[in-house]
Protein backbone atom coordinates (compact mmCIF):
# COMPACT_ATOMS: atom_id res chain seq x y z
CA UNK A 1 0.00 0.00 0.00
CA UNK A 2 1.11 3.85 -0.68
CA UNK A 3 1.72 5.99 2.49
CA UNK A 4 -1.95 7.69 2.16
CA UNK A 5 -3.74 4.31 1.93
CA UNK A 6 -2.03 3.26 5.16
CA UNK A 7 -2.41 6.57 6.81
CA UNK A 8 -6.46 6.13 5.93
CA UNK A 9 -6.21 2.37 7.08
CA UNK A 10 -5.11 3.44 10.11
CA UNK A 11 -7.28 6.40 10.82
CA UNK A 12 -10.46 4.05 9.80
CA UNK A 13 -8.97 1.38 12.41
CA UNK A 14 -8.48 4.16 15.21
CA UNK A 15 -12.41 5.26 14.27
CA UNK A 16 -14.04 1.69 14.59
CA UNK A 17 -12.07 0.94 17.25
CA UNK A 18 -13.61 4.56 19.07
CA UNK A 19 -17.06 3.94 17.92
CA UNK A 20 -17.04 0.18 19.16
CA UNK A 21 -15.53 1.36 22.68
CA UNK A 22 -17.87 4.09 23.19
CA UNK A 23 -21.31 2.11 21.11
CA UNK A 24 -23.17 2.12 24.34
CA UNK A 25 -22.84 6.68 24.62
CA UNK A 26 -23.53 6.92 20.39
CA UNK A 27 -20.89 9.20 19.21
CA UNK A 28 -22.33 11.44 16.75
CA UNK A 29 -20.19 12.08 13.10
CA UNK A 30 -18.49 14.85 14.42
CA UNK A 31 -17.10 12.99 17.48
CA UNK A 32 -15.24 10.35 15.73
CA UNK A 33 -14.36 12.59 13.00
CA UNK A 34 -12.89 15.04 15.49
CA UNK A 35 -10.86 11.93 16.86
CA UNK A 36 -9.38 11.44 13.62
CA UNK A 37 -8.74 14.69 13.13
CA UNK A 38 -10.69 14.92 9.72
CA UNK A 39 -14.00 17.03 9.01
CA UNK A 40 -16.88 15.53 9.12
CA UNK A 41 -17.78 15.29 5.42
CA UNK A 42 -14.09 13.79 4.52
CA UNK A 43 -14.47 11.49 7.49
CA UNK A 44 -17.86 9.52 6.34
CA UNK A 45 -16.69 9.35 2.98
CA UNK A 46 -13.58 7.76 3.94
CA UNK A 47 -15.33 5.66 6.36
CA UNK A 48 -17.68 4.79 3.91
CA UNK A 49 -15.22 3.72 0.95
CA UNK A 50 -13.12 1.63 3.41
CA UNK A 51 -15.95 -0.38 5.95
CA UNK A 52 -18.38 -0.22 3.02
CA UNK A 53 -20.84 1.15 5.08
CA UNK A 54 -21.67 4.41 6.80
CA UNK A 55 -20.48 5.13 10.20
CA UNK A 56 -24.00 5.23 11.47
CA UNK A 57 -25.09 2.09 9.73
CA UNK A 58 -21.96 0.60 11.34
CA UNK A 59 -22.80 2.31 14.48
CA UNK A 60 -26.50 0.70 14.34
Amino acid sequence: MKEKEITNFNRIEEAISYITTNFKSQPGLEEVAEKIHLSPYHFQRLFTDWAGVSPKKFLQ
